[in-house]
């Protein structure tokens, strides 16, 4: 066959056939590793970043649930804390863990699937850290240290966006005195709610 016979039926086959291309499954895997990878170059900040946006989307129907906050352990142990206006239930926490839970295995968001979730409220070891935290526990005795090391303790009479009261209760029987404390959020190191008896 000549060459130009040979160009001819190149150029008829070229002209008249094509070959469509389709992600196959080995793209997929492909694109997945690179998914993975990018996870897993993500540091810890952009990690509970990630992780805050689902839990905000998560909740989102439900605007008496409110995010606290996110932690991740190096061993990958993810800590969620919600809270709620009224109070948020274990039922609640529960079904919010597994939702979670599934999205983070289906999206491969820990490479192997190597990772733990606990999705539970504030315990009372756990400091104040939102206002709306302050405006539930208003009227529960606290204890607040400040970043200059005072430390106040008393009621949580009120919250605003920047500053809080807590009233002191001072000596005893007729002798005793309500001393109001105004302390800046700015000022407050911690606030931890007490249990009294």
């Amino acid at each position: 066959m000549s060459v130009y016979a040979q160009k001819l039926v190149i150029s008829f086959w070229n002209e008249y056939f094509f070959f469509p291309t389709f992600a196959t499954e080995t793209d997929y895997r492909r694109e997945r590793s690179r998914s993975l990878l990018l996870l897993s170059t993500m540091n810890i900040e952009d990690q509970i970043k990630v992780l805050e946006q689902k839990v905000e989307t998560l909740i989102r129907e439900e605007p008496g649930v409110f995010l606290v906050e996110v932690r991740i352990k190096p061993t990958n142990n993810v800590k969620v804390f919600l809270d709620a206006d009224s109070g948020v239930s274990i039922d609640k926490l529960v079904y919010y863990n597994r939702k979670l839970y599934r999205d983070l295995e289906e999206n491969s968001f820990f490479p192997g699937g190597d990772f733990s979730l606990e999705i539970s409220s504030p315990g009372l070891d756990e400091p104040l850290k939102l206002h709306r935290q302050y405006v539930k526990n208003i009227g529960r005795p606290v204890e607040v240290i400040q970043k200059d090391g005072a430390k106040t303790e008393g009621k949580l009479v009120s919250a605003t966006e920047t500053e809080i009261v807590v009233e002191e209760e001072r000596g005893k029987n007729k002798k005793k005195e309500m001393v109001p404390h105004t302390i800046l959020f700015d000022n407050i190191k911690t606030t931890k709610v007490q249990i009294k008896f």
